[in-house]
């Protein structure tokens, strides 16, 4: 986004949708007429994204009507390239929300009504046929199991390696991504053009915030909510694997961090709580202590302190993303939180999103 755009919508501001539906390669529809939808993420779903949107059943004489297995709406492999327009002094600057699979459609006397995916649905629901057994790399792993479906663009940053023989999924072709990623250790997140892109761990590692959520005044916050529980909470992560010989390996993470309200022998508790976590594509002891700290770092998400925000709708923002908090309520003056889930409107409203504060906040 460009500056321009990034300060018009820290308030009102005028908003349009762009909505395009594509089968393949090609494109059936260039501008679909959006009423209303809502696009929600959360971070923690094997698949993130969901979209939900009203189409006129008729409009300027076209009908919208999912009929034929080629209609633009229909549910029969048809993706919709979504983009978010916003008024930057009479002219809208587009910022390109996702690719989306149409999963459902239905119609009646007056509204057609789309419900989709990410792309990462194509992948949870093609299960393997035959029991799966992987050689080469984690990198040409990733791509037998994702590709045609998705392409699959591995950062530089990660280092590749051979997968153990004798490795077998029976019909899980999600579950196995998820075992890789975990293993290697990576991420993996289907980006705005529809490219699967893998990349490093950096959630315990944040970076600059890329927004401001303040309240009061002038604030950006219309509305705060705040809660915390122990589900989930894990003072160390316990990783297994097998060595060339056959022999159990183990490496283990600790949360050492002194900020950290989840550190080992804090207040949390006086024993260590450990999550065990086991893959036979761990094969020594230094893998089995990166892949530790990576699902330490992810579990996290699940029982720090979170905060729901209402604010104004902010489509550059996505899962993952860190904003600082500045809250007179809840004690908290530029915090670091990463967001975990977001709902934004495809019409004028109010988005709400779930921000989880980092540790020492």
């Amino acid at each position: 986004m460009s500056t321009e755009a990034l300060e018009v919508v820290t308030g009102s501001y005028t908003m349009e949708m762009r909505v395009s539906s594509w089968l393949g390669d090609e494109l059936l529809a260039d501008v679909i007429p959006i009423a209303d939808g809502t696009e929600t993420r959360d971070r923690s779903l094997a698949v993130p994204e969901q979209l939900t949107l009203s189409v006129p059943r008729r409009d300027n004489g076209v009908s919208w009507e999912p009929v034929q297995p080629t209609d633009p709406l229909a549910a029969y492999g048809q993706q919709l390239h979504v983009d978010y327009g916003v008024d930057v002094g009479g002219h809208f600057e587009w910022i390109r929300r996702g690719v989306f699979l149409i999963t459902d459609s239905s119609a009646d006397d007056m509204t057609v009504s789309v419900a989709c995916e990410g792309l990462l649905s194509l992948i949870n629901e093609a299960r393997l046929a035959a029991p799966f057994q992987p050689s080469g790399t984690l990198a040409s792993t990733v791509r037998a199991l994702v590709e045609p479906a998705l392409t699959v663009q591995v950062d530089g940053a990660l280092t590749d390696r051979t997968v153990p023989l004798g490795l077998e999924w029976d019909d899980d072709r999600m579950a196995a991504l998820q075992e890789v990623l975990t293993a290697w250790p990576a991420a993996a997140r289907v980006t705005e053009d529809g490219l699967l892109l893998v990349e490093p761990v950096t959630d315990g590692t944040p970076g600059s915030p890329v927004l401001a959520l303040t309240d009061g005044v002038g604030g950006t916050v219309v509305r705060w909510s705040g809660s915390t529980t122990r589900d989930g909470a894990f003072t160390a992560v316990v990783a297994q694997g097998e060595d060339a010989t056959g022999a159990q390996i183990t490496g283990v993470a600790y949360d050492t961090d002194g900020n950290s309200p989840y550190r080992i022998g804090g207040p949390f508790s006086p024993l260590m709580v450990p999550y065990f976590y086991s893959s036979s594509l761990l094969t020594t002891v230094a893998q089995c202590r990166a892949a530790a700290s990576t699902r330490l770092t992810t579990l996290r998400r699940t029982a720090s302190r979170t905060l729901d925000v209402t604010c104004h709708p902010h489509p550059g923002l996505v899962p993952g993303d860190i904003v600082s908090v500045t809250s007179a309520d809840n004690g908290l003056a530029g915090a670091l939180a990463s967001i975990e889930t977001l709902e934004l409107p495809y019409a004028p409203g109010q988005m709400t999103m779930t921000v989880r504060i980092l540790a020492g906040g």
